[in-house]
């Protein structure tokens, strides 16, 4: 299954736009996700249908 975020890319959780995340891995169409300032935080977990680029 191709994701349409790739490793590395920003994104913004729907519920949260204002936090920039970074892909860090896709699995089971599943995204995990780094806060881009704050990457010492604990790993977030999304859907596809959760995420945005802008």
């Amino acid at each position: 299954m191709e994701s349409k975020y790739k490793k590395g890319e920003f994104v913004y959780a729907n519920i949260n736009p204002s936090v920039k995340l970074v892909v860090r891995r896709y699995i089971d169409r599943i995204y995990y996700c780094q806060i881009k300032d704050a990457p010492e935080k604990k790993e977030l977990v999304y859907f596809e249908r959760e995420l945005t680029t802008a």
